[in-house]
């Protein structure tokens, strides 16, 4: 019923999808960007999960910048959260005194959205990604999508996945990776009882997390739609089972405590990932790669650095695509470090760039020259190696 084209699309507006539209609209590149909901920040902002975390390595070293960074203060522009102050001058540091905030979900969006009709991103809300279009050459030259104006073609020189569950990929008939998930369900809620920090909550309004380590044998895929609506279901069941159990003790009453707004989209970790050229493996923090794009800290320990290799965010059959978030290509473990908001950006942002140097020679973004990206993100303030932010991973090496 319609048709448009540009230079680059990014289908997803989580902050992978947000990273990767902005660089690519910065290179000059017309962009667009697609969005099933009408929330830009995806599991940050739709999904509740409103900690983004370290950008240090949790003993006073930054080691991620560019626009990851950027969304990082933006996310704390119109809303709470701060940036602690001593984070630098810490040693094996704890989460929450690394380089990291929380944010309010809605202040994110505004910001978000701000800055990307600031760099004159077209943005496609409540727009479905229903096919894609692949030539005989295995090249990706368009996708089908579905929203209100009915069902139309849209088509570019280069696209992002960054779907988070790798949708184009898996529309393009790759064989994906995929992994099982845990039973959460973080729930933004009123408790003016709550023992939570200040740091944690504001004004009585707090995250509910739960459940969040347990049934991660259950087989939450996330990968058909029975999956994802049992998904939903069992997580609120159980959030509603505490919210009982607390009125049923007298801590709390209806008016203590009760939740303000359930996710939007469910909260799955891990669902699959593209059959890339290269997947990150368990255990290879402090591993050079010669086509690294940045640097990420694991979130979960201080001390452990990763090199994120550019081979890993391209799939193998298919061309005009790069992958971006959590659509990389990673073992179970590695996928824990580069699901999360932080290497979302740092992905996105190299996603994004690629596919506009791409869009420019007209070549597929796995055809680049690795040192053409690498000096382009540079220049945006982005460290690609140890050397370049003072860490020698010699030094760290495990016995």
């Amino acid at each position: 019923m319609f048709t448009k084209n540009y230079d680059v699309v990014v289908c997803g507006a989580g902050v992978a999808g947000v990273a990767a539209a902005l660089a690519s609209a910065r290179l000059g590149k017309k962009t667009a960007i697609i969005e099933k909901t009408v929330y830009t920040g995806g599991l940050a902002t739709s999904g509740l999960i409103y900690i983004y975390l370290p950008l240090c390595d949790g003993n006073g070293t930054q080691v991620s910048f560019g626009i990851t960074e950027e969304l990082l203060k933006a996310s704390i522009l119109y809303g709470p959260g701060e940036i602690p102050a001593n984070w630098k001058n810490q040693k094996n540091a704890e989460e929450q005194k690394r380089y990291r905030t929380i944010f309010a979900p809605a202040s994110f969006t505004l910001a978000i959205d701000e800055l990307l009709l600031e760099a004159k991103v077209d943005i496609w809300y409540d727009t479905l990604v229903c096919a894609t279009q692949v030539d005989k050459d295995k090249r990706l030259t368009g996708v089908e999508v579905e929203n209100k104006s009915g069902r139309g073609l849209i088509t570019a020189k280069s696209f992002v996945d960054a779907t988070g569950d790798s949708d184009l990929a898996h529309m393009a008939e790759l064989p994906c990776h995929t992994n099982d998930n845990a039973l959460a369900n973080w729930v933004l809620e009123y408790n003016d009882r709550t023992n939570w920090p200040m740091s944690a909550r504001t004004h009585g309004v707090c995250i509910h997390m739960g459940g969040t380590n347990v049934d991660s044998k259950a087989g939450y895929r996330g990968i058909n739609g029975a999956s994802v609506s049992r998904f939903l279901l069992q997580g609120r069941e159980r959030y509603l089972k505490d919210l009982k159990a607390a009125y049923a003790s007298g801590k709390h009453e209806r008016d203590t405590r009760f939740p303000l707004q359930l996710p939007a989209m469910a909260q799955f970790r891990m669902t699959r990932c593209i059959p890339a050229h290269y997947m990150l493996k368990d255990n290879q923090d402090w591993t050079p790669f010669e086509d690294s794009i940045g640097l990420a800290a694991d979130w979960r320990k201080s001390g452990y650095v990763w090199e994120i290799p550019f081979s890993s965010m391209t799939p193998v059959g298919l061309k005009n695509m790069v992958a971006a978030g959590r659509c990389t290509c990673s073992e179970p473990d590695a996928w824990e470090v580069t699901r999360v908001i932080p290497v979302a950006g740092l992905t996105g942002e190299a996603a994004g760039t690629a596919a506009a140097l791409a869009a420019d020679k007209s070549i597929s973004p796995d055809e680049l020259k690795i040192t053409e990206l690498q000096d382009t993100l540079r220049k945006n303030g982005n460290k690609i190696h140890f050397d370049e932010v003072g860490l020698d991973p010699a030094k760290f090496k495990k016995k």
